[in-house]
This record gives C-alpha cells, structure tokens and sequence, in this order.
C-alpha cells in the first residue's frame, strides 16, 4: 500500500493507493467526523461494490443514492438527487459524502458537497483508471452545461481519496483506455522519463498488470499532487494539467455526452495540441509521431469525429473555461516532457491543424 499526500497546509488530505482497501475500514473512517454518511454510486458500480463499502461505515447512519451511469447524466439536475436525499434524511453540516463511482460519480458528489449547507466533507473512493489518476485528486468538481462541459461547478477539496486497484479487474477495456489517456498526459506535460516508461510498459498496462498499473497511478496521482499543491485554482501552473481537454471538450460537447468517454476526447486533443505545437515550431516530427504512436499503443482514437469540422471546433472551443478576452487559450508542447500554457499563437496554424485532422477523418 502506497501513501501520498496533497499538500495543501491545514485542508492537505492523503491519497491511498491498494488492493482490497474499499472494506478495510482503517483507511476510510478516521476521515468521518460525523455520523452521517451518505454513498453516492451509480447503476454500474453499485452492485459490485457497493456493499463493501457499506461495510467498512458499521457504526454510521448510512443512506445511498444510485445514479444512472453515464456523461449524459452529468447535470444539474441529477445533483438534485443527492440533495433530495441529504434533505429527507435530514443530514446537518457534519455529515460526510462518498463518493464510489468514477469520474461522474466524482465530481457530481464534490459539487454536491461543496454546495449543500455551503459546504460538507467528502471522499473520494475511484473505481476507474480515469478517476484514480486524474479526476479524484485536486477538489475540481462540477456537471456539464448543454453548452460547455464542466462549466458549473466549484473546487471543494476531499478528505481522502482511496484507489483499491482490485477495481481495475472489472473495468472494461474501453474504460480503461479512457484512463491511460490521462496517465500520457502527466508523462507529456512535465515527465519525460515516465512517458519513456509507458512506451515501453503500455502492453503491460492493457494486459492490467498489477505492478505496472500501481507504477502509473502512483506516478501520476504524485505528478497531479505536486501541481495542486503548487496552484490549487489553476492560476498557473495547474492549467497545464488540461493538455488535449479544449480540443477534447469540444468533442465531448459537439457529439453529445457520453457519445465519446472523457478520455477518448482528451487522447485525440493531446494529439491535436501535439500537432500544432509542431507547426509552431517546438514538438519536432519524431515527438509527434511518439505521441501518436503510444495513443495508438493505449487503443485510443487519433482521429476526430467527422461531424466535427473546423468551424465546429472552433464554435465549441469559445466557450472553454479557459477562453479569457474572448481569446482560446491551449496547452501546448516545447517538447514532450514540458508544456505551457499560451494564447499567443498564430490562429492560422491552429485552422491548419483542425482542417488537416477533419481532413483525415473523412
């Protein structure tokens, strides 16, 4: 079992990352000041460990709410759910929220703590790649807007968060495509080293080896920590952590929720920031030919939906969190292993990109 840490002074909080932690009571309950413990899951996920949980909370006034599974259903109006039950059952402001689901699950359970009585505790118990590596860290939470994907929510960070890698076993292999895409990321913004590891151990990750798989999440769940600690409200560096998500967003957005999985999105995007980073003249033609070839190792899409042409792109871009002054501002590539975060580049290189990747998916 691995400890880390996100540093954040008196709100700082541990990330466990295991086989068999979701019963072991040891790690989950000393993070519960209350009595109140509301499990937020999903149709998909409830059934399998949803009990285990339960589990390890003997002694606490347990209640659960089961959403539906799926991006779709990442509103505003399935957070009324869990208010609903926070209300019925009468929870005051010591109650504590979990979590147990993935990256939907996640972030629609923290917007719903950091919002009822104007903020409660919360636990993060990730059950896909996507969740353990990414969206489980940092106290980013949120739903989507038919207009723009993650563009209500608030940063409310957890009390822990619990990675039981056993959960990996029932994940299907379209999941946890979905989650290698975030773990590419942490090796393209700031690891060179780590996405040199993953050219070579991506078989063994598909293959869901145990050691190789703890290797990732616990250096890419170190990686996100590090940058949160450092900028927890992405007022700088943090930003780099959404590498491909503009472009991705866009997709997500254009095709529908749920149409392509988040991660799906954001391994064609980092590939499309990858390609305009060599057009400006940094990524050279050897770095975007790595990139796409360990996207295309991890068995994800290096294509683009051919609804989605350029103007469509660009239509759906404007929107992003991070356009400010009306200007998109992207992550992109020095090199692999360093990023920046830019809204100085030449438009025109950025129209070549979106033709040339519309052009391809034709």
């Amino acid at each position: 079992m691995k400890t880390l840490t996100v540093n954040l002074q008196e709100r700082s909080y541990p990330i466990h990352i295991g086989q068999g932690l979701l019963g072991d009571e040891t790690f989950l309950t000393p993070h519960i000041h209350g009595t109140q413990v509301l499990v937020v899951s999903n149709e998909t996920v409830a059934p399998l460990y949803l009990d285990k949980t339960l589990s390890a909370l003997r002694g606490h006034q347990c209640e659960t709410v089961i959403l539906p599974d799926g991006e779709q259903y990442k509103t505003l109006d399935t957070v009324t759910l869990i208010f609903d039950a926070l209300l019925q059952h009468r929870f005051d402001r010591q109650c504590t929220l979990i979590a147990l689901g993935g990256g939907v699950v996640g972030d629609i359970t923290g917007f719903a703590a950091a919002c009822y009585q104007r903020g409660v505790n919360f636990i993060q118990l990730p059950t896909t790649l996507l969740a353990q590596v990414d969206s489980s860290v940092g106290g980013k939470t949120g739903v989507n807007h038919p207009l723009g994907k993650n563009m209500i929510g608030a940063f409310h960070q957890p009390q822990c968060v619990l990675i039981d890698t056993h959960t990996l076993d029932t994940l299907d292999d379209r999941q946890l495509a979905a989650g290698l895409a975030e773990v590419i990321k942490y090796g393209l913004i700031q690891d060179a080293d780590f996405f040199a590891w993953l050219e070579v151990n991506m078989a063994a990750l598909r293959q869901r080896d145990a050691t190789a798989l703890t290797h990732a999440i616990e250096r890419s769940c170190q990686c996100k920590a590090d940058i949160v600690a450092a900028d927890e409200r992405e007022a700088g560096q943090r930003a780099l952590l959404n590498l491909g998500h503009t472009f991705g967003h866009a997709i997500e957005a254009g095709m529908g929720y749920g149409t392509w999985l988040h991660g799906e999105a954001v391994g064609a995007g980092m590939l499309m920031a990858a390609d305009l980073s060599h057009r400006l003249g940094d990524v050279s033609a050897e770095e975007l030919q790595r990139t796409r070839a360990l996207l295309q190792a991890a068995a994800l899409p290096t294509r683009i939906p051919k609804a989605m042409n350029s103007e469509r792109f660009l239509e759906l871009m404007a929107v992003d969190k991070k356009v400010q002054a009306g200007v998109i501002r992207l992550v992109l590539l020095k090199h692999i292993g360093a990023a920046y975060v830019s809204d100085d580049y030449d438009p025109n290189r950025l129209r070549e990109t979106l033709d040339a990747f519309h052009h391809a998916a034709r």
